[in-house]
Parts: C-alpha cells; structure tokens; sequence
C-alpha cells in the first residue's frame, strides 16, 4: 500500500483528471495530520483519533489504516499549503461528504478535550476551502462536542 501511494505522487497528474481513491483518502488523512499539528502538540490520542476515521470513514483495515497514516505524516512534513488537499476533497465529495469530513475534523482538534486559537482558526479556512457553510461547520462542531461529551 505505502508504494501504491509513494507511486501516485510520483506522477504528475493532469489537471483534469479526476482524483483516485488514494488520493482521496491520502487527502482526508493529511488535513487530518495538519489538525492534529495545530496545537503544537501531536501526541498519541491525536493519532489514535485520526487513525479511527480513517480506519471508518474509509473502511480500511488495520495495516491499511497504518499505511496511510503513516504517509499522511510524509506527506504533511513536506507539504507547504492544503490548497490541493482541500481542492481534492471539494471536487470529489459531495456537500454532506465534506461535512462528515468537517466532523472528523472537529473528533482531531477536540482530541485533548479542548480547542486552540490556532486549531480554530484552520477549521475556519478549511470549512472556507471546503465550502462548508459557518452554520455547517459550526452545527458539525456541535454533533462532535455532544458525542464526545465535551461541553463548549
């Protein structure tokens, strides 16, 4: 799997070409990192909590799961601006598709139980990047707050 991704970003791909699977999910995962960097606190739960949405939200299994986080970590390290990421998400998702994505999201930032000057803000551009609505964005806040059991 970690070569079906390294193989993917190896190619340039056309500009009109619709985005893979891989892509897709390497997309997802690498938002997901970046959350997760905000705080300047990437610790285990922050993993284990991306690691869960990924292993749900993309049917993954264990190894799968393993590999893509892992890339996701490469990638991140090495990515200057989300513009592609997001762009990937927004052009193959549809608007409840990139709300769930919103939702996974919020489950990364509110990981330690609270949100960061800096986590709040990134949730606002990508919620911009994605074209989730504020009322979209900030109703999905409220979904993962009550299911975490965290009280604003």
């Amino acid at each position: 799997m970690i070569e079906r991704f390294k193989k993917l970003f190896s190619q340039a791909s056309a500009p009109a070409e619709a985005p893979s699977d891989a892509e897709l999910r390497l997309a997802g995962a690498v938002l997901m990192v970046e959350a997760a960097h905000m705080d300047a606190d990437y610790d285990v739960t922050e993993r284990r909590t991306i690691a869960a949405a990924l292993r749900r939200h993309f049917r993954l299994d264990e190894l799968e799961t393993a590999a893509l986080l892992d890339m996701a970590e490469r990638v991140h390290e090495n990515a200057t601006e989300l513009s592609r990421f997001t762009k990937t998400i927004k052009d193959r998702y549809s608007p409840e598709e990139r709300i769930e994505m919103i939702e996974m999201l919020w489950e990364v930032v509110y990981a330690d139980g609270e949100l960061h000057a800096y986590e709040a803000n990134l949730m606002r551009r990508l919620g911009g990047l994605l074209y989730v609505t504020d009322q979209e964005r900030g109703d999905a806040r409220k979904r993962v707050l009550q299911r975490m059991g965290i009280t604003p």
